[in-house]
């Protein structure tokens, strides 16, 4: 049973100007919902810290509570799929966009965007995923399925000291793969090489005006950067490779050719984590929990934070200070 009251960090756009911060709500306050959630965890991420300053056309209406992430425990169900106790999982699905999220005590989500927990992960391990882990793992799961084998050849990862790019290099190295980690963070080189990856790169190892074709140096990549850099996995991908894109973090521009596809049988593949569908998310978890699963998974939570420290973050994640994930206790505090 939630309380009369309880904290949320919510953003405002009237004619007050764009703000946010921490309010008293009460549960009618919040969009509707089948599945009420007491939250325990949450995460920060970079579309969070460009919703809470405005510094991003996120949000989709006003006012609304931030957070594209949640972990917690039904305390409430329309739904006969959830019970009074049970441990879930949302991440996406207009949470914090269109979609009151996961920074408040308590949140009100549709029964169809619930994962329940998955063996073999607690709340907080989930969050340390969030939707960066979900997102590299739904990029793995759609290059396998369309025929990405590690015997193949090792994957690039762009921005590899990113949230997306940290989890993808821990995620595909446990799931076999040699992983060529590229970063414009030569600091973090030996934080990489302990995720797992084979080999750490600087971002100028890619041609910042690639050929249509180029000499092959991976079986594959997930991008997180965008423009020349997308363009130069695409041209040096071996034949019948797959280059995952997920990220603009660069540029929303694509620059390049079909030579790739029509000549090397490269796949370009879109992954848009937020709307994915049910039974890939179902899919993505249980691996995430089990085969998938990093033993260095607590090692990337590189911060905790309560949830009254929570505007206290977002600056550093708008100027690329961030290294890791940063999971938010929400339970019991401020």
């Amino acid at each position: 049973m939630a309380p009369d009251r309880f904290k949320a960090f919510r953003i405002h756009n009237d004619a007050d100007g764009y703000r946010a911060g921490f309010e008293d709500l009460r549960l009618g306050d919040l969009g509707p919902g089948a599945v009420t959630v007491r939250v325990a965890w949450s995460s920060v991420n970079y579309k969070d810290a460009l919703a809470a300053t405005g510094k991003g056309k996120i949000l989709r209406r006003f006012p609304l509570v931030g957070g594209i992430d949640l972990a917690g425990h039904v305390v409430a169900s329309a739904d006969a799929r959830y019970r009074e106790g049970d441990a879930v999982l949302v991440t996406g699905c207009g949470l914090g966009e269109t979609r009151d999220g996961g920074y408040a005590e308590y949140a009100r989500v549709a029964a169809d965007d619930v994962i329940a927990l998955p063996a073999g992960l607690d709340p907080r391990e989930a969050m340390i995923y969030g939707t960066a882990g979900f997102t590299a793992g739904l990029a793995l799961l759609r290059m396998q399925q369309n025929g990405q084998h590690p015997d193949q050849g090792p994957i690039a990862v762009t921005g590899a000291s990113g949230g997306v790019g940290m989890l993808a290099v821990a995620i595909f190295a446990r799931a076999g793969y040699s992983v060529r980690a590229i970063s414009g963070k030569p600091q973090h080189a030996d934080a990489l090489r302990a995720l797992g990856a084979s080999e750490v790169v600087p971002r100028e190892a890619l041609p910042a005006h690639p050929r249509p074709l180029e000499s092959t140096g991976h079986a594959g990549a997930l991008d997180t950067v965008g423009g020349s850099a997308l363009a130069a996995l695409l041209a040096g991908c071996a034949p019948y490779g797959n280059v995952a894109a997920c990220g603009l973090a660069g540029s929303a521009e694509l620059p390049g050719t079909v030579m790739p596809f029509i000549i090397r049988g490269v796949s370009l593949l879109g992954i848009a984590s937020a709307g994915a569908p049910r039974a890939q998310r179902e899919a993505v978890w249980q691996r995430l929990a089990s085969e998938w699963r990093p033993t260095q998974l607590q090692r990337i939570a590189t911060r905790e934070i309560a949830f009254a420290q929570l505007p206290d973050v977002f600056a550093g994640y708008l100027a690329g200070q961030a290294f890791g994930r940063t999971v938010v206790r929400v339970a019991g505090d401020i």
